[in-house]
């Protein structure tokens, strides 16, 4: 189906930004100030502010729950939050269980009403040229790296896992088991001088994980964008008095409650406080390239 969104205020960068998007299939197609020529059907979209939806981490899922607690648990922590993407991760204690771990998360994965993209989680020990060549060869986007003491991340070939890497590049992200200030302050001082893809600081389940962030995961601007060529997935907000010159994190963070409508690949999946539930709506992204776009923040 072929239909126009017009008059929609799309928030970026503090800026709101009104225009018209031409949807084909559930496919952003173009994004014009007007169609005026055009005989689709139209939407008007002037009583809301349009933003992307966001993208969460998750590390853990309760899978051993019934279909009813599990089908509660992702209209709470994630559509209602308007959220239609997840990652989460597949804990690998062993090189030769990565393959089998991320099926066994997939397959586990297959009744989920949202997109999901699965990283790996794996202890310090096994961050070696040898297991980043598998990651390589997997395709797997994030390898989230547990630290538990300093004194860890002196001891690895940093240079050998460098070239291993290239050229995927899936970040390093940590985990710091214990909190500790010094090894977070070594992580981000260690990355920088060895040029290793990484993320700075650990990722915050239950909000919207940053664009740069999902630069480097290969993920935006496929996802958590409203560009021409990508997928229409949105969140519409009432418009308010209060809502002026905002990001889109204060946006989810402060003004939740004027959330009231979230589209995922073209269909509407939470309208006000109903949620259509679509078991094994979802799919598993694959990334092709992280690391591959940067933006300035």
């Amino acid at each position: 189906m072929t239909y126009i969104i017009e008059n929609a205020n799309i928030l970026k960068d503090q800026t709101l930004t009104k225009a018209s998007l031409l949807i084909e299939n559930g496919l952003i197609v173009s994004i014009k100030q007007d169609f005026k020529r055009y005989k689709y059907i139209k939407m008007n979209a002037e009583p809301f502010i349009m933003t992307p939806t966001s993208i969460f981490f998750k590390k853990d899922f309760p899978l051993e729950k019934s279909f009813q607690e599990m089908k509660e648990f992702y209209r709470e922590e994630f559509i209602l939050e308007g959220c239609t993407t997840f990652i989460t991760v597949a804990p690998v204690k062993h090189e030769y269980e990565l393959s089998a771990a991320i099926k066994r998360l997939k397959i586990q994965l297959l009744n989920s009403p949202i997109d999901f993209i699965i990283g790996v989680r794996i202890p310090i020990r096994l961050l070696t040229p040898a297991f980043l060549r598998k990651c390589k060869r997997e395709k797997v986007p994030a390898v989230f790296v547990d630290i538990n003491q300093v004194d860890e991340l002196y001891d690895l070939p940093w240079g050998w896992l460098r070239e291993a890497m290239f050229p995927y590049n899936s970040p390093l992200i940590p985990i710091f088991t214990n909190s500790n200030k010094q090894a977070a302050n070594e992580w981000s001082r260690l990355m920088k001088e060895e040029k290793i893809p990484f993320v700075q600081e650990e990722l915050q389940e239950g909000q919207p994980i940053p664009n740069d962030v999902l630069c480097k995961m290969g993920i935006y601007p496929f996802k958590a964008s409203i560009y021409q060529g990508c997928e229409l997935s949105y969140n519409f907000y009432l418009q308010s008095r209060e809502i002026r010159k905002i990001e889109e994190s204060e946006l989810f963070h402060y003004h939740r409650d004027k959330l009231v409508i979230t589209v995922q690949n073209g269909v509407v999946i939470r309208s006000g406080n109903d949620v259509v539930y679509r078991p094994g709506y979802g799919k598993h992204v694959k990334i092709k390239t992280p690391s591959f776009f940067k933006i300035d923040v």
